[in-house]
């Protein structure tokens, strides 16, 4: 028994209480919003939640404990192929999931269980993995034009494929994934401007090859009074809820725009919690998550720079505010609706349990690297204490 209240300690000592006391946070956020809606989204809904909560700090304790450059140096190639494979798997068998109105085919079902998982959402925990392996191995030579061909062919498989299957949201936060690492990694910016400029060219391409529900989706995200009835209707209806909340909200159990609004307890799940805890409540989640990616990149600068640990938090960091922003600014109608969940709040078990693994490598990285701080120091120590002199 004593073995295994010594592990456990040992567990606990490797997670970063920041990081720790912000998802808790915001998870906690997330149910009581679920539970105060429950009448509307269904008890199922809340006791999945709270299970996956539960799971989530199970998880993330257990992937902090494990040392990541183990995982990681060992595991990396059969990360890339198995998500390449669970990909083409999703697109060839999957579906646009429960009761929803877009073509794609993001939803994968589980044999003989009866769920779905949306594996894009798994996958982003070894991509983050398996594209900082590759920039730390060729981190003196990346602005080499083969090396840069070869990070090129290794997010563009991935992207790729998240493309042909029609997930364009899920596919512009990968897109935010590879542009930080790339740039934290020392990417030379003329790469950036060609990138850049490739795009241009053939945004005509890529526009056409879009289905009509997408590009309606985007013409009217950015104008959604154009068509009140139709397109612009959700995001229309998300700015009125978040209005209606006011300054205090309009309590736990009350509400009316979250119950018509479509994927209020998903995608438009900030809506929710506006309407329901008003502007102070929508300010609160915001300074969480500014608080938990701020952390994340200090991390991310802390981190050894003796292997990708720094990698895999700024391609984190990158995820979360990609994330955060275009969920946002979603509900504000500020932005076209896209379908991207936002992390910890929204619900849903894909999106969360891999939000919750990803903190699980962030804490794994914060303590190997506070190991590796306090082993120098001590080192240090010993070598000006007075018998060394």
């Amino acid at each position: 028994m004593q073995k295994v209240w010594n592990i456990i300690k040992e567990a606990i000592k490797g997670v970063d209480p920041i990081l720790f006391g912000c998802a808790t946070l915001l998870s906690v956020i997330s149910i009581l919003t679920i539970w105060g809606a429950v009448d509307n989204f269904g008890m199922s809904k809340l006791k999945m939640q709270v299970a996956i909560f539960i799971v989530g700090i199970f998880v993330t304790v257990a992937i902090s404990f494990v040392d990541y450059r183990v995982i990681v140096d060992k595991l990396w190639l059969y990360m890339l192929i198995g998500s390449i494979l669970l990909l083409v798997i999703t697109l060839l068998f999957g579906s646009s999931g429960e009761n929803r109105e877009t073509a794609n085919r993001s939803w994968l079902m589980i044999p003989g269980t009866g769920f779905m998982i949306q594996p894009s959402e798994f996958i982003k925990f070894t991509f983050i993995c398996t594209f900082a392996k590759h920039l730390f191995t060729v981190q003196d030579q990346i602005n080499k034009p083969l090396n840069v061909l070869l990070l090129g062919l290794h997010a563009g498989l991935i992207v790729g494929l998240i493309l042909i299957s029609g997930d364009l949201g899920v596919a512009l936060v990968y897109l935010a994934i590879i542009a930080v690492m790339l740039f934290c990694a020392g990417l030379h910016p003329g790469y950036f401007a060609g990138i850049a400029l490739l795009l241009v060219l053939i945004s005509p391409y890529l526009w056409e090859h879009l289905s009509d529900y997408q590009q309606q989706r985007i013409l009217i995200g950015f104008n959604p009074e154009s068509d009140p009835l139709g397109y612009g209707m959700q995001p229309l209806l998300s700015r009125d809820a978040i209005a209606a909340g006011g300054l205090a909200g309009k309590g736990l159990f009350d509400g009316y725009y979250y119950e018509i609004l479509p994927a209020s307890h998903t995608d438009f799940i900030y809506a929710t919690v506006c309407e329901k805890f008003g502007f102070l409540g929508g300010a609160v989640v915001i300074i969480i998550f500014m608080v938990m990616v701020v952390r994340i990149f200090m991390i991310a600068r802390t981190a050894s720079r003796s292997d990708f640990g720094g990698l895999i938090c700024v391609g984190i960091g990158g995820m979360l505010v990609a994330q955060i922003l275009l969920n946002v600014g979603m509900c504000f109608a500020m932005l076209p609706v896209i379908g991207i969940t936002l992390p910890l709040l929204s619900c849903g078990g894909s999106s969360m349990l891999a939000t919750f693994m990803m903190l699980g490598l962030l804490h794994n990285v914060y303590s190997h690297s506070a190991a590796i701080r306090a082993e120098a120091r001590d080192t240090l120590d010993l070598d000006i204490s007075p018998n060394n002199s």
